[in-house]
């Protein structure tokens, strides 16, 4: 029997999903405005479309193996070797500073996310608070 390979955790980091009820709502709102007497006015249709698509797309994903970060449109790995940590924002956003210095951002990650993205990295990462500590 061949040995499958061993995951590990991983915790993804995304908009709500129950986000997607507010972006229909603002598109059914829309209607008598977009399909009035002025022509061309549908295409106001572009701004909920382009939410939808931005809450289905856009995560960052923590695994054994680094963070994965999607946005609307594009995707990057980084391993945690690529990474020498992770820098805190003034509105409590989070950003990874890579070994050469580059920062990127980590969509929907803040900072009480940190333990998570403590325990997913398997100690590659400490975490700040010290809720993960072992005594």
């Amino acid at each position: 029997m061949a040995e499958t390979q061993r995951e590990g955790r991983k915790a993804v980091f995304r908009v709500p999903l129950i986000t997607l009820l507010a972006v229909v709502f603002l598109a059914v709102c829309m209607i008598p405005a977009a399909f009035a007497d002025v022509p061309g006015l549908w295409v106001m249709y572009v701004i909920p479309i382009a939410l939808f698509v931005f809450v289905l797309r856009t995560r960052t994903v923590a695994s054994t193996q680094g963070l994965s970060v999607r946005t609307v449109f594009g995707h990057r790995e980084m391993p945690w070797s690529e990474l020498k940590g992770l820098a805190i924002t003034d509105k409590a956003k989070v950003r990874a500073v890579l070994t050469d210095g580059s920062e990127v951002p980590l969509p929907s990650v803040r900072t009480r996310h940190l333990p998570v993205i403590s325990l997913v990295s398997e100690g590659r990462m400490r975490d700040p608070s010290g809720l993960t500590d072992d005594d």
